[in-house]
């Protein structure tokens, strides 16, 4: 516990006074809300934005991705690459522990990725692995990873969620993703899926001690009742998807808002294994077609910016070089007569209820934007968690969706557009040139050279328009200003409640 003591109103006696005075205390408890519930408690499985944020606090991985995107302690204490970088050394932090006071080993480390590099398992990043051949533990502290090939984004892979140390004790008992049993700053005491969840500190975390005895998380999914919550004091902290509610909060006397550009991206994806998508020209009639400024000054209240596939700052590069992202509709009508569609065509595009909030107007921007070339859009909106599945399934023509970014291009893209990719279901797109620039940023580790192959790649991925790249936006959080500490990341990471202190 943090108890907090008060002495604000106390009115104190005079030095000769002989009464006893008791100092009031008040437990640090942060109370939160967002809008959209996590869908499940697996680490390595789930991929909506809102069940990692719940996970990122209960699980830890080896490493984890710091403010300014630099690779940082979690688990492990320190990490060294071999000269040709095929040998991944990792030395564990002896005080780490799981919530039911077990030490983290090397046997929990090698057992949580023989369980990610599973087939069976369906873990969502198990491709951005599939180099490591063998795992040694030479004692419970030390961790080596022998690789087929050097492989340096390896690390910036590991320092994800979805690479979340798990106990091999709950492995063998097949009970990952029933509970919640991580090593990370708090620990799972209730969920009730779609309405709350209670976290409690974990007082063994490694990473402590926190300022704060527990969260607890409120669903509410009208985002503008979020918000007349904090207005109210109901709660003390929000995380925010709308940038139409966002904006409101500067002009709140008694809040404050975080807001950092983020490495997520919006995008429309096409489905090129149905017909007429499989045709690169009316791939590229969407692409021409599509007036990206539009789209975020008509559904994200201006509050983005227009994207190619490269998101982060190290990588990215001037959109306005890549195929027609200036909109060109005469060009995209002479694309689709040549593709044989003079006339457009009809297509259902999903999107999703809640995550994010603008993705019904973005589908409707694009809805109209598609109409000039004539191409027919029916919007589908969906559950959240029924757009997971389909998603996962490949199961649309088209998708509104917001992918999560990456600080190196290999294990954002590789598990797309390669054909041991675990998600190339979702993109149902390969190409041997795209493939092969990945394969080559993989294994280069001189910066100048791996950017080189990286543009190289942005150019194809572009042109080739499996999918139509359209913005990067912000995440927001609103709090109380009794709420201090809080740190934004640019990957929409939660982990900064780790330093909130509650007044």
């Amino acid at each position: 516990m943090n108890p907090r003591i008060t002495l604000a109103g106390l009115a104190f006696a005079t030095a000769l006074s002989t009464t006893a005075i008791a100092l009031p205390t008040q437990a640090a408890e942060l109370r939160m809300a967002w809008s959209q519930d996590a869908t499940g408690l697996d680490p390595h499985k789930q991929t909506a934005f809102s069940s990692l944020r719940l996970l990122e606090l209960i699980y830890e991985p080896l490493v984890r991705l710091d403010a300014d995107l630099n690779v940082v302690p979690a688990i492990a204490t320190s990490w060294e690459f071999s000269a040709d970088a095929k040998t991944l050394t990792f030395t564990l932090d002896p005080k780490a522990r799981f919530t039911n006071g077990d030490q983290v080993t090397s046997a929990d480390v090698k057992a949580s990725f023989e369980r990610l590099l599973d087939e069976a398992t369906a873990a969502a990043a198990r491709s951005n692995f599939l180099s490591i051949e063998s795992i040694d533990t030479p004692d419970d502290a030390t961790v080596i990873f022998h690789l087929s090939t050097a492989d340096v984004p390896i690390l910036v892979a590991m320092a994800t969620i979805n690479a979340a140390v798990v106990p091999a004790s709950e492995i063998d008992a097949g009970t990952i993703g029933t509970k919640a049993l991580g090593s990370g700053p708090f620990k799972l005491d209730s969920w009730e899926p779609n309405a709350k969840e209670v976290l409690s500190a974990n007082t063994d975390w490694a990473g402590g001690p926190l300022n704060i005895d527990g969260i607890t998380i409120s669903v509410l999914p009208d985002e503008t009742a979020i918000l007349a919550s904090l207005r109210a004091k109901q709660i003390d902290f929000a995380l925010l998807n709308d940038p139409l509610v966002a904006t409101m909060v500067p002009n709140e006397a008694d809040l404050e808002l975080n807001r950092v550009p983020g490495l997520a991206y919006n995008v429309l994806q096409l489905n090129p294994s149905r017909t007429p998508m499989d045709n690169l020209k009316v791939r590229q009639a969407i692409s021409c077609a599509v007036n990206r400024q539009e789209v975020i000054d008509s559904a994200l209240a201006g509050e983005g910016k227009v994207t190619g596939p490269l998101t982060m700052p190290v990588f990215a590069e001037d959109p306005s070089t890549l195929f027609c992202y200036t909109q060109d509709v005469a060009k995209a009508k002479q694309l689709m007569a040549d593709a044989g569609y003079p006339d457009g065509f009809s297509a259902t595009v999903i999107a999703a209820t809640g995550e994010p909030p603008v993705a019904s107007a973005e589908a409707q921007v694009l809805q109209s934007e598609l109409a000039e070339i004539g191409v027919k859009l029916d919007i589908k909106m969906m559950e959240l968690n029924v757009y997971v599945d389909a998603w996962l399934a490949g199961d649309f023509d088209m998708a509104v969706a917001q992918n999560g970014g990456r600080p190196d291009p290999y294990p954002m893209y590789n598990r797309y557009f390669t054909k041991d990719g675990n998600l190339v279901k979702v993109s149902n797109f390969t190409d041997h040139e795209l493939e092969s620039l990945l394969k080559q940023g993989q294994a280069e580790s001189d910066p100048a050279k791996r950017a080189d192959i990286f543009h190289k790649f942005e150019q194809r991925l572009a042109e080739q328009s499996p999918w139509i790249w359209l913005s990067t936006s912000y995440s927001y959080t609103a709090q109380l200003k009794t709420v201090s500490g809080y740190e934004g990341s640019p990957t929409g990471t939660l982990f900064g409640l780790t330093k909130v202190s509650v007044q």
